[in-house]
Formats: C-alpha cells, sequence, structure tokens
C-alpha cells in the first residue's frame, strides 16, 4: 500500500477507534444505575491490546481513573493472561493499588473476539455509591475497614454470571440494587465496545490491531518527546502546595527536570503517610501527575500508553503519595486532585505563559446519610446513601478568568440538584455563586459556590465530611491574590462550624451550609480591565468595597 495513503487509513481508523471507546463510555452513562456515573460521569472507558497497553480512551471520563486504569489492565493480565480468556468473561477489581486508588472505584476488563480469536480488550472504572464498611469518607484506620474489598476475580464466566460473586456483593452493601445494577452496566459497555471494534475490524479487513497500535504509539511517543525537547533541559524546577490534611496540614513538594526525551519528577520532601484516609496509592499519583504535566506540555496529543511513558515519577516510600497496604486511602482523591496544581507550580517558571493559577482542585462531594442507621427508631425519613459532586473555582487562565463551579482537574459534572433529590429524601434550600470568592488578578479566579443542604422533614441525618482548601486556600500567580477559602458548618444564628473532614451529625431543624473555594488570580489587579470589574460588580459578585479593596476600582 502507498505509505501516504496508509497514513490517511491509519489516520480513518484512529478516528473510528475514538467513535468505538465513546460509544463505550455513553452505554456506561445510559446504563448506569449510580447517580455519579450517570450525572456526574464518573468514569472511564478504554481500549488495550493485548499486550494490556492503552490504545485509546474515551473523551468522557476523568483522569484519575483513566490514567491509573492504564496501569490496571497488566495487572489482570497476570492473573488471567489473554490466551485464557473466552468470550463472554468479564473480570473485575476495586484494589485500591492494582486499579484507580479506593474501594469505590470498580475497574472491569472484558476480552473482544473476532472470528473465534481475542484481538483486544476493554476496560472501565465507575465510581459507585456504595461498597460497604464505613463508607465514603476519611475515618477508618485501614483499608479493611473502608468497605467490600474485590481482588482481580471473574464476575461473568462464557456470558454468565457468577452468582456467588453477586452474592457477596449485595450482602456488602447498603445500596445492593445500585451496586449489583452498576456492574451489569460495566459489563455491557465493555460488550459494546467489543461489537463496534470487530465491525469496524472487518470493514477495513483487520486482522489484529498491532500495525493500528505501532501507529498509534509511534505517532505518540514521538510527538511527546518532541514538546517535551522544547523545555530547557536540565534544569530543576521546584514547587510546593499546601492541604488541610487530617491530623496535621500535609505539604506536597516536587522537583521536576527534562532530560533525555523525559520529563522527571521526584516528590522528596512531601508529607509521611496519615493514619487516615487521606492517603494516595502511587498509582493515582502518578495518574494526576501525569494529567497536570500533559495539560501545559502536550495537550493536543492524545493520551495512550505511549503518550504517558515519557512522564517519570519517583515517589518515596513512606510519603503520603506512596500509601502502602493497608493503609486507609477512602478520600485520596482530597490529596491527590492537588497535584495538578503541584505540577503547574514547577511549569510555572520554565513556560509561565502556559500555567493556571492554583483553583479549588479537590472536589466538595459531600456523602451524605440518613435514616434509621443514623436515627435509630426515631427516624423520620427512609434510609438512604447518597454523593453529590460540586466545585469550586478553577484558578485564573493567562489570558482568561478562571472557571465558576467547574471541576478540575476531576473533569466531572456537577451533578443537578434535581436528580440528587429525586433518589433521596434530600432538599437543595441553596445552590448560587460565592461572592467575592475569586481571587484578583488581571485574570481572576473562578468563583465558590454556596450550597444549603437538608433533610425532608427536616429531620436529622449526617455527612461524611471530605473537604479541602479551607485553611489553605488556592494561591494566585504572578501577583493575583488568593481565592476564598472553603467553609464548612450550619445554618444556626451562631453560624456553628463543623469539621472539615469526618463523620457528623446535622441535627433536627439544621440545615448543613458549604462555602467551596474560589480559584486563585493571576497577575496584578490593578492591572485588570475596568469594563470587566463593571461587569462582576453588575452581576453581584464582587461587592463595590472589594472592588475598591483589591482593584481600586468603583
Amino acid at each position: 500500500m502507498n505509505s501516504a495513503l496508509e497514513k490517511i487509513q491509519r489516520q480513518i481508523q484512529w478516528n473510528r477507534l475514538i467513535a468505538v471507546v465513546e460509544e463505550q463510555a455513553q452505554t456506561m452513562i445510559r446504563t448506569a444505575f449510580s447517580t455519579t456515573v450517570r450525572e456526574a460521569g464518573d468514569l472511564s472507558a478504554g481500549v488495550f491490546d493485548l499486550e494490556g497497553r492503552m490504545m485509546a480512551q474515551a473523551v468522557t471520563g476523568t483522569p484519575g481513573h483513566v490514567n491509573s486504569m492504564a496501569e490496571a489492565v497488566g495487572h489482570f493480565l497476570k492473573k488471567f493472561p489473554a490466551h485464557t480468556m473466552k468470550p463472554g468473561d468479564h473480570y473485575i477489581t476495586n484494589d485500591p493499588w492494582l486499579a484507580t486508588g479506593h474501594l469505590h472505584d470498580l475497574t472491569v476488563v472484558s476480552p473482544a473476539f473476532r472470528n473465534g480469536k481475542i484481538v483486544g480488550l476493554f476496560a472501565n472504572t465507575a465510581h459507585i455509591i456504595d461498597i460497604g464498611g464505613l463508607g465514603m469518607g476519611p475515618e477508618g484506620r485501614s483499608v479493611f475497614e473502608e468497605g467490600l474489598y474485590i481482588p482481580i476475580v471473574k464476575c461473568f464466566e462464557a456470558g454468565q454470571p457468577n452468582e456467588t460473586f453477586f452474592d457477596f456483593i449485595r450482602a456488602g452493601s447498603r445500596t445492593p440494587v445500585e451496586l449489583e445494577g452498576d456492574i451489569y452496566s460495566l459489563c455491557a459497555c465493555n460488550d459494546a465496545g467489543a461489537k463496534r471494534l470487530v465491525e469496524m475490524m472487518d470493514e477495513y479487513r483487520m486482522e489484529s490491531l498491532d500495525e493500528l497500535a505501532a501507529f498509534i504509539f509511534d505517532s505518540s511517543m514521538s510527538a511527546t518527546k518532541a514538546e517535551i525537547a522544547k523545555l530547557p533541559q536540565g534544569v530543576v524546577w521546584q514547587g510546593e502546595i499546601r492541604s488541610d490534611g487530617y491530623e496535621a496540614p500535609v505539604t506536597l513538594h516536587a522537583a521536576m527536570r527534562a532530560e533525555g526525551g523525559e520529563i522527571v519528577v521526584d516528590f522528596a520532601g512531601t508529607s509521611g503517610l496519615s493514619t487516615r484516609g487521606i492517603n494516595v496509592p502511587p498509582a493515582y499519583c502518578r495518574a494526576y501527575a501525569c494529567f497536570g504535566l500533559k495539560c501545559v506540555i502536550a495537550p493536543e496529543i492524545p493520551n495512550n500508553w505511549a503518550s504517558l511513558l515519557p512522564f517519570r515519577m519517583e515517589i518515596p516510600e513512606g510519603c503520603i503519595l506512596n500509601a502502602p497496604r493497608p493503609y486507609p486511602v477512602s478520600v485520596r482523591h482530597v490529596i491527590g486532585q492537588l497535584i495538578p496544581d503541584l505540577m503547574m507550580g514547577c511549569l510555572s517558571q520554565a513556560i509561565p505563559e502556559r500555567v493556571n493559577a492554583e483553583g479549588s482542585s479537590a472536589l466538595w462531594n459531600p456523602p451524605l446519610r440518613g435514616g434509621s442507621q443514623v436515627s435509630g427508631q426515631e427516624a423520620e425519613v427512609e434510609d438512604f446513601e447518597i454523593i453529590t459532586f460540586n466545585s469550586g473555582g478553577t484558578g485564573a487562565r493567562p489570558t482568561k478568568d478562571g472557571l465558576d463551579g467547574i471541576a478540575f482537574p476531576s473533569g466531572v459534572r456537577t451533578m443537578p440538584v434535581e436528580a440528587t433529590e429525586n433518589v433521596a429524601p434530600v432538599i437543595f434550600w441553596r445552590k448560587e455563586l460565592r461572592p467575592d470568592s475569586a481571587g484578583p488578578g488581571k485574570t481572576r479566579g473562578g468563583f465558590g459556590q454556596i450550597m444549603e443542604i437538608g433533610a425532608k422533614k427536616d429531620a436529622e441525618f449526617a455527612v461524611n465530611a471530605i473537604f479541602d482548601r479551607v485553611a489553605n486556600p488556592p494561591k494566585g500567580r504572578f501577583g493575583g491574590g488568593e481565592g476564598a477559602g472553603g467553609w464548612v458548618g450550619l445554618d444556626d444564628a451562631n453560624g456553628t462550624v463543623l469539621r472539615t473532614k469526618g463523620f457528623q451529625v446535622i441535627p433536627k431543624g439544621r440545615h448543613l451550609v458549604l462555602k467551596l473555594p474560589g480559584g486563585g488570580g493571576m497577575g496584578d489587579p490593578k492591572q485588570r480591565d475596568p469594563a470587566l470589574v463593571a461587569r462582576d460588580v453588575a452581576d453581584g459578585l464582587v461587592s463595590p468595597a472589594e472592588a475598591k479593596r483589591v482593584y481600586g476600582q468603583g
């Protein structure tokens, strides 16, 4: 075949492959039981070659899932080699160290067959509402307290469900119907991908994915290394960021250098392990570190095995980003989702025109629980377990303001209040942008939100708080100001303050109030366009007093 024509055909096949994995992800969204998947899109989906190397990922998904799922398939193949797999088999785990970092994420791997021969693998991950144990929260002292621990096992064999497996998972969850339904959804999602892949291979008369995989990997590797080569070589850039932590504040430290076609990040100097569930398994650290690097260095290059390979992490043993078994890891995201900001802090010294200011980063997704498991026989509402995803403001960009109430780096969607109220006896009394929360700058940060949540009948309920960026708000860059720190409390006259992490009961007649952080600003606030300041004042997002104080206007 003519080489130019062959390249065109490979590019067409690549585009078809993206359509295949996107349909895979959309199948999961359409069939999922958990609101975390169907409303927030907290998932990943991808296609892999028979060596377990990710060829393509769905556009829909979150980097913490995608990039750790990229490592996970290799672990599945060690236990169940590709040549032993049969049509209709589906394999599953939620092992935090073999998959995506905590027990609330299920990862499923399934083979794709064409003419009786295995040709590829599909994998996906989804966040489920409940996996038993203490529930999603930081209170566990080991992973064994955090929920049902599923090793890599078959959940379907030759198309038939493993009934013993499903008996165990139904018995171990507060939401058994949703959990079982989500597992069926994950398997259906991979089946949809496999069907479309085989149709594509039939159309192009492809006997295997080897040549297409080589094209994807060679192109991605060379393009990524070319972008790394544009950076100053051998220079060390350092960054640091602080988290509220649990027992004490946590410091994340990184030293970064570009050399030999690689980016090497050393996390020496990072705080040690926590006794509670904010620890981060190393795969999750690598996932978000790679994402932060790719966003700045090579944002246009597809995310796959080869484009991730040049980013190498050195994570010291004993630090909070390299938690060993059986440390608690349930809410690893409150630390892990700060890592892209840490990466940008390093890269701001090399390519300042391509980084953002710090944002609220870690999701504010309160797990809520009520009914007899909180109030006993006096419960006024039925038992419920629900989680809702929300975000503060993102950091300012070099030429644009930050985004309001948008999840970065996780990329999940904010869940509509109606969807949550439809499946649980809760009421959202307020959900609005938080005035004066955006960090000032030539470009300002994004605004946070204010949320007020109660149970029906004003009944008592509980929140398993997993919030950060309260005592350590997002910082600005290059002269920009800090965003507002978060706040957690009650709606009473005293403004009672609650702990930012841990299980707490909201008394009868009271509401939970959350004030989400704003993003940091970028550049001197005095250089901000007066028309933009006037617009924010007119919209009620910046008070006249704040406009005069920080911008010298109004």
